[in-house]
């Protein structure tokens, strides 16, 4: 099979579109959770610390002069970065346990509130079937 015969069925069975969307909807997330921490969390802080704004924090390593630029270590946009990085895993762990959850449901059989898939109904009723059997052929062998 060819490079390109490889790509082509790589592509149109939807793996490559389901990283383009997981990417695409990744960064609107990340642009979200970017101006909340920004414009909601970051100000109260700044409050709290008397007006300094945290991106603005930064240790001075050269300062500037007329033949060169400032030379520093801006801590401040580390830490706004940061807490950037919590909220967003936070946020994902949340939306992984949610989902987990709604997935434990939906494969317990005896969970009548959440309509069963089909494949794990089949599998359910194929593993009934077979203990019966089982029970059977136990029964069986016990008489004989």
């Amino acid at each position: 099979m060819s490079f390109f015969q490889e790509f082509k069925n790589f592509a149109i069975k939807g793996n490559m579109i389901d990283m383009a969307v997981g990417i695409v909807i990744g960064t609107a997330f990340n642009n979200v959770i970017s101006t909340i921490v920004k414009k909601i969390v970051m100000p109260p802080l700044s409050m709290l610390t008397d007006g300094v704004r945290l991106s603005n924090k930064k240790y001075v390593l050269r300062s500037a002069s007329e033949s060169a630029e400032e030379v520093a270590v801006g801590y401040g946009e580390l830490i706004e970065v940061l807490i950037d990085f919590f909220i967003i895993a936070f946020t994902i762990f949340l939306v992984i346990k949610l989902i987990n959850r709604f997935k434990k449901k939906s494969e317990d059989p005896h969970d009548k509130t959440v309509e069963t898939p089909k494949n794990i109904q089949l599998l359910s009723n194929i593993e009934k079937l077979m203990e019966e059997q089982n029970s059977l052929l136990k029964s069986k062998n016990i008489k004989e």
